[in-house]
């Protein structure tokens, strides 16, 4: 968002507000499931953070009675833009149970769209309009997911993946966890985020965290690499609609990791990639590995300050710009791991951690799920 300001000495001078953002997560390694009302705790303490324009959380565990379903997740403008975007699940889904997702009736939280959950298996027969022969039901659900969002008026699908989901809106974070009723889900991996939007809207569908399947992504700073970005992710079929430069980072993640095959480690070096000074003076076999990267998936390189959590059912992933710009620290107590913007919001509910330390720029901290429950 940009103001104008004047003052008597410089008429023209434009000045942006800088955004702030806070960033939340944490893992139970070994898939021991805590409270949403832990995460909300963490996140509160970076009120500040934000402006009240966006809040939200992904969660993982939550659906075990449905964890071998699609959760989708889906917010409509009108009564209208419901039915459409039910009809057309209908023709493409197994919809096995479908109901409003749960919330509270509040007094910060207004305007809230149409807030539908559907547990669903992808119809995979040859007279689906979606369904190609071969075709695995995660990129039938990614090819739903974009349909509807680019073609189905007022209707968005804001997370789809098996076992998660995202709880997100405008309003302040523990806002909208208490909106959501949070305190009533269990989950092993928790991420909330505080947004000040920065240079794009704040409304219902823009708000943190980004998903596609079961990627989740909750980011502080500015992606000012998204035209390259999204003309990239484009070839491969996926499509921007929410109106936010973060939108790029959830699909970038699916191509890299799920489609393109590479490891955790190696798709993290192709989002945030040494500078061709410092790579210039790796030992061979690394110099090697990073030219390859950055030449093949050079439109997949997230330009401008960054700070991300990403979650996925196997794990939680902090990583940083290459030169870090945005704030990120991370803990460990025991089996959990936390990360956060602020040193603050990992000790509120974890006040004596076993080790604090933070993240060098352009490196991630991949944490791995051991088992669930």
């Amino acid at each position: 968002m940009f103001n104008l300001k004047r003052t008597n000495h410089k008429p023209w001078d434009y000045r942006k507000d800088i955004s702030g953002c806070g960033l939340s997560g944490l893992i139970n390694t070994n898939g021991k499931r805590v409270s949403g009302e832990v995460i909300t705790r963490s996140i509160r303490t970076q009120h500040d953070r934000g402006n009240g324009l966006g809040g939200g959380f992904a969660a993982y565990g939550i659906y075990p009675d449905f964890k071998d379903h699609y959760a989708v997740h889906v917010m409509c403008d009108s009564k209208t833009a419901l039915n459409n975007f039910e009809s057309f699940l209908k023709e493409v889904t197994v919809i096995d149970q479908q109901e409003r997702i749960p919330t509270r009736a509040s007094t910060t939280i207004r305007n809230a769209p149409l807030l539908m959950r559907y547990f669903v298996k992808p119809d995979l027969e040859a007279d689906n309009p979606l369904f190609d022969k071969g075709m695995s039901e995660d990129d039938f659900m990614v090819r739903m997911v974009m349909k509807i969002n680019l073609d189905v008026p007022g209707a968005f699908v804001f997370s789809s993946g098996r076992n998660m989901g995202a709880f997100k809106g405008v309003g302040y974070p523990e806002d909208i966890a208490d909106f959501f009723r949070l305190d009533e889900y269990e989950g092993y991996i928790w991420t909330a985020h505080n947004r000040f939007p920065t240079n794009t809207p704040g409304w219902w569908g823009g708000a943190h965290p980004f998903t596609i399947l079961d990627w989740s992504i909750v980011h502080n700073g500015e992606i000012s690499s998204y035209g390259i970005n999204k003309r990239y992710l484009e070839m491969f079929g996926y499509h921007c609609t929410l109106l936010t430069d973060t939108e790029v980072v959830a699909y970038l993640l699916d191509l890299l990791i799920r489609r393109h095959g590479l490891p955790i480690e190696i798709a993290c070096l192709a989002l945030a990639p040494p500078f061709w000074n410092e790579v210039n003076r790796m030992e061979p076999e690394r110099k090697k590995l990073c030219e390859a990267i950055r030449m093949v998936y050079a439109s997949a390189l997230l330009n401008g300050p960054f700070a991300v959590l990403f979650a996925f059912n196997g794990g939680l992933v902090g990583l940083n710009d290459r030169i870090k710009l945005r704030p990120l620290i991370a803990a460990e107590s025991g089996e959990t791991v936390y990360m956060a913007s602020e040193e603050s919001a990992i000790r509120e509910i974890c006040p004596d951690p076993d080790k604090v330390w933070m993240p060098k720029a352009g490196e991630p901290v991949v944490v791995k799920l051991n088992k669930t429950e």
